[in-house]
């Protein structure tokens, strides 16, 4: 280096002119930019010497100036053009003699400017550059176009994104480039300890926590998400919609159903029959009739539905109701386990139409032990669709119109009162049933038993323990429900707990899971040696798998299920309706939360049910007129079955967390 030089080095990855003024040391260089600023160098970091000179730190801006005059990289291609077939290594000067005819040291710079910044058409060698091949440059000019269209996208997704956040209706003109991005904030959310560097990058850019619970937000601002999004179904593997194919499957089927398998169904259409359901329910799938057979000699008729009228064994309806295990009621709505269109149409039990059943047949004994049944592939007519309500205004006035309803609740009651003489376990605890409406209008309605919910639970006891009984005789691979016999508390001890939702609760902690299995077993709390479940499979996949072995036994084909099969399908069935279930939970939990975090300034009466962990005063409290079991760590000695007065003092239904103060002391049971 020598004082007068004019060099290029780089300065934080800048390219900058100099002018050498002196050396520092044994190793390094004063070199004075445009600016008149000094920086000290060592020589390996010049880039590029300009002939010429010497120069003086002024003249610098001139140079430069005058360099970007002659600056047009696409004389660069021209000149790789000629090159690119030899192959051969070319200057900074032999470039600025190919372009300019000329090789003075202001166009030796601006052809080296070319090359330092040229990306496409060559690389450096050493002080030279050799042009690239003609397939390395299409294809760098792909990935640069790539580049291009996907900095397009972003910069038109922020633009997008920007205007949504500042109209409050739904934003409507998302692109479908958009979605990954959007969905990349969705798995932040509902992955957080999964790496979400795209959705992390995106909250950054806008100014915000790199956090889940800030895409959470952003989702909600943007309208892509409600306020209240179901955030345990996102996380599951339920789906929320059907596939355009199992639509289309639907569609058809609706419209061109197929031949029917039971050609002779026994033709029941004589008898009334009785659909009994919340006024809401809009899958019908059972119904009740009685046959008078003599003076005080009835046999009692319950209807099933039979989906597998238009549903064969590993369609892809079957394998789309496989999936999903089970219909899915949240208090947002309900998702099928059936296409809609179907489920509550030609599948359902529907007033006045002509309806394939699966139909069981049973005539008790006085003391409501079964005598003897009958199942049979039936078609039926529903006559009139109750509500509950409907059945208990009936029988509380002793219609004498309906005597078939009458008769059905005194077999009810009979068939309970001689199931708890085997050892059923009677477990009343107060349930609510939670709704949302459109306008997420909360709604906790307070199940309580009446006779008509015993009727009907108790029929369809009836019909599961006389299908278990068929299946085992003639030796049915189906998913049997039983209930391994539980460890009660002596007697003495429960009778020292208050009578009613305490004493209940301290029974149903001991109560063990219930299982599934192809091998029948004892159902504990039914008192049943054997029991089946059949009464929804348009809502219940082992139903609808009980009614395909037991349908292709009756009419004396080949069962389609092997043992293996059964079981192997019981394995993810049984799966997917725990994860259902969860999920149906979770929904209910986040709303009552909700519902109550809106009433925060009410007053509610609460009763101790029991210790969740007594050492630290924390147990389970029953709000009696919502029918809620919520955790509340009491801040006095309580004992199970006391009550007291609460009021909501926290709740954020996002966190799970809830918080009650005390109003009023205790009032002892």
């Amino acid at each position: 280096m020598e004082k007068g030089k004019l060099i290029e080095f780089r300065l934080q990855g800048e390219r900058r002119l100099a002018v050498v003024d002196r050396p520092d040391g044994k190793k390094d260089w004063i070199v004075i930019d445009q600016g008149g600023q000094s920086h000290k160098i060592r020589p390996q970091r010049v880039e590029y010497e300009i002939p010429g000179g010497p120069y003086q730190p002024q003249e610098i801006k001139v140079f430069w100036q005058n360099s970007q005059t002659y600056l047009d990289p696409s004389s660069l291609e021209v000149a790789w053009e000629l090159l690119v077939e030899d192959g051969q290594a070319i200057t900074p000067a032999e470039l600025a003699n190919i372009l300019f005819s000329d090789q003075s040291p202001l166009f030796c710079y601006v052809a080296h400017s070319l090359l330092a910044e040229d990306k496409v058409f060559f690389k450096q060698k050493g002080d030279a550059y050799e042009p690239r091949s003609l397939s390395q440059v299409e294809e760098i000019k792909h990935q640069q176009a790539v580049a291009e269209q996907r900095e397009a996208e972003r910069l038109g997704f922020l633009a997008r994104l920007q205007q949504a956040l500042q109209q409050p209706e739904p934003f409507q003109a998302w692109q479908d480039s958009d979605r990954p991005k959007l969905e990349a904030l969705e798995r932040f959310v509902l992955q957080p300890e999964l790496n979400h560097r795209q959705a992390q990058d995106l909250l950054d850019t806008l100014g915000r926590a790199q956090t889940p619970e800030a895409a959470f937000r952003l989702l909600v601002e943007l309208g892509w998400w409600s306020t209240h999004e179901n955030l345990f179904l996102r996380r599951s593997s339920y789906p929320r919609q059907f596939s355009f194919k199992v639509s289309d499957l639907a569609h058809s089927l609706l419209h061109e159903p197929p031949a029917d398998p039971d050609e002779q169904r026994l033709d029941l259409t004589h008898l009334k029959v009785y659909t009994i359901d919340d006024e809401s329910t809009a899958e019908i799938d059972d119904g009740l009739s009685v046959e008078i057979l003599g003076e005080d000699h009835h046999r009692l008729w319950i209807h099933i539905a039979d989906p597998s009228r238009l549903v064969r064994p590993n369609d892809d309806l079957d394998l789309e109701a496989r999936k999903r295990s089970t219909s899915l009621y949240l208090p947002t709505g309900m998702i099928s386990m059936f296409p809609p269109e179907l489920a509550t149409g030609p599948m359902s039990l529907i007033q006045g139409q002509l309806c394939p059943a699966l139909s069981f047949g049973v005539i008790l004994s006085s003391e409501g032990e079964v005598l003897d049944f009958q199942i049979a592939a039936s078609i039926v007519r529903p006559t009139y669709r109750l509500t509950y309500d409907d059945v208990d205004e009936m029988l509380h006035l002793g219609i004498q119109k309906e005597p078939e309803v009458g008769i059905l609740a005194q077999a009810a009651k009979r068939r309970h009162h001689w199931r708890r003489s085997q050892g059923a376990i009677n477990i009343q605890m107060p349930e609510a049933v939670i709704k949302v409406n459109a306008a997420e209008e909360i709604y906790i309605q307070l199940l309580e038993g009446s006779p008509s919910r015993q009727l009907v639970a108790e029929m369809m006891i009836l019909a599961g323990e006389v299908a278990g009984r068929y299946c085992q005789t003639h030796n049915l691979p189906v998913p049997f429900r039983g209930q391994p016999q539980p460890e009660l508390p002596p007697e003495e001890e429960l009778l020292l707990l208050p009578a009613g939702p305490v004493r209940s609760c301290a029974v149903r902690r001991c109560m063990p899971r219930s299982e599934v299995s192809i091998t029948p077993s004892r159902h504990a709390s039914l008192g049943l040696d054997l029991y089946t479940q059949v009464t929804s499979p348009i809502r219940r996949y082992t139903d609808l798998l009980s009614h395909f072995q037991i349908k292709a036994h009756l009419r004396g084909e080949a069962l389609p299920f092997s043992s293996d099969q059964v079981q192997q399908i019981l394995y993810s069935v049984v799966l997917s309706a725990q994860e259902a279930t969860s999920v149906e939970r979770q929904s209910n939990r986040y709303w009552s939360l909700e519902y109550l975090r809106r009433n925060a300034d009410q007053a509610w009466q609460g009763l101790v049910l029991r210790w969740l962990r007594e050492d630290e005063k924390l147990g389970l409290l029953l709000l009696e007129e919502l029918g809620l079991e919520l955790p509340h760590r009491f801040e006095r000695p309580v004992s199970p079955g006391d009550r007291l007065i609460v009021q909501v003092s926290q709740a954020d239904p996002h966190r799970d967390e809830i918080r009650f103060r005390e109003l009023s002391i205790p009032e002892t049971l």
